[in-house]
């Protein structure tokens, strides 16, 4: 436990004698949010990106909400100086771009001035696309598309996500500035410390439109139109989009068994984070996504704690009631705790970004 705390420590964004409450699901009210919890540390980083720029790499659990907190920082930082990479969005990518006779021509072009390893760039393609299962895909080639993405941006400042992906390719993420010919910017890792519990029932309880696909979820990020089925006996979220008309959010099949399939991936995301505790030479930023219970009234405000909803339906009326209380976990090491909204983890990311890169 106390290296678990030494860590991940436990970062405060309450602030002595402000009294004021935010809604932390409305953009307008995030900005002041971040205006009043972070506000000389974003005009740091914004005045630092006016002319340069970072890589940081986001190392975390699967869902441990690594796009998210990218984008929220991207929200206040400002999208022209700050960009997302996903290295799975560029595989999906790679296999979208082999349809188009033009796009597949330039990218075969890219690789055979860019990639350099010991199989062809053919043969690793031919394994991307699953047309050869038993070659391994190998990280330099992985590289070359990255770069690939890099180019397409300009100078932005730079977050990687999904790689690095395994501990073989830790080494990789320390010369990754020389291998694609980037500039000299200074890289950094983004800990992010998830329990899996967090985890599970992000899974359990996740529901996505049908219509226009946007996420949700049944416990924890419920919308404002909630039925109950009283044939199923199950409570359903309607789309909060106009344009769905509250159309039904489902669940994808297999979501019921939470992290059971993904169990080896989070135990080998969980090295990988170890691994890259014990680097040095390369600045880290931790991300703590839970506070314990005893400590909460401290060190964070209660509309920065992550909800949970539950539902009550009346048969007389035919009305959902939706009942609204703080999310109780018990983290990895077995503490009861709070999850955290991201918005209050995004502060603890600026908070030490703007110190590592602005002093």
């Amino acid at each position: 436990m106390e290296q678990e705390k030494k860590q991940f420590p436990v970062f405060k964004t309450r602030i002595e004698g402000e009294d004021r409450k935010f809604d932390l699901a409305d953009p307008e009210e995030r900005r002041k949010y971040f205006e009043l919890k972070a506000g000389p540390e974003i005009k740091k980083l914004k005045e630092y990106l006016k002319d340069r720029s970072f890589i940081a790499y986001l190392l975390g659990k699967k869902n441990a909400g690594k796009g998210t907190y990218s984008k929220l920082f991207m929200e206040v930082i400002g999208g022209e100086r700050v960009a997302h990479i996903s290295v799975g969005d560029v595989v999906r990518g790679v296999h979208k771009d082999m349809e188009d006779p033009d796009k597949k021509k330039e990218l075969v072009n890219f690789l055979k001035q860019n990639y350099r390893g010991y199989i062809s760039a053919e043969e690793a393609l031919n394994a991307l696309l699953n047309r050869d299962t038993k070659t391994l895909l190998p990280t330099e080639f992985t590289l070359a598309l990255i770069k690939r993405e890099i180019s397409k941006m300009g100078k932005k400042a730079l977050f990687i996500d999904g790689f690095p992906r395994d501990l073989d390719q830790v080494s990789y993420s320390l010369f990754f500035r020389d291998l694609i010919d980037y500039r000299a910017d200074p890289d950094i890792f983004v800990l992010i410390d998830v329990p899996n519990s967090v985890i599970d029932e992000r899974i359990k309880y996740r529901v996505v439109c049908p219509n226009c696909q946007t996420p949700r979820n049944l416990k924890l990020l419920a919308t404002k139109q909630v039925e109950y089925d009283d044939k199923e006996k199950k409570f359903y979220l309607l789309c909060d989009n106009p344009e769905c008309r509250g159309t039904r959010m489902v669940s994808k099949e297999g979501d019921e068994l939470g992290i059971a399939p993904i169990k080896a991936r989070l135990e080998k995301d969980g090295e990988l984070i170890q691994k890259a505790f014990s680097l040095h030479g390369i600045p880290k930023v931790l991300l703590r996504n839970s506070v314990p219970v005893d400590l909460a009234g401290e060190y964070v405000d209660d509309y920065e704690l992550t909800p949970e909803y539950s539902y009550e339906y009346d048969p007389e009326s035919g009305k959902v009631k939706t009942v609204e209380k703080p999310w109780t976990i018990l983290d990895d090491q077995g503490v009861s705790s709070y999850s955290l909204m991201p918005a209050a983890v995004v502060v603890s990311m600026i908070k030490q970004m703007a110190k590592i890169f602005c002093g």
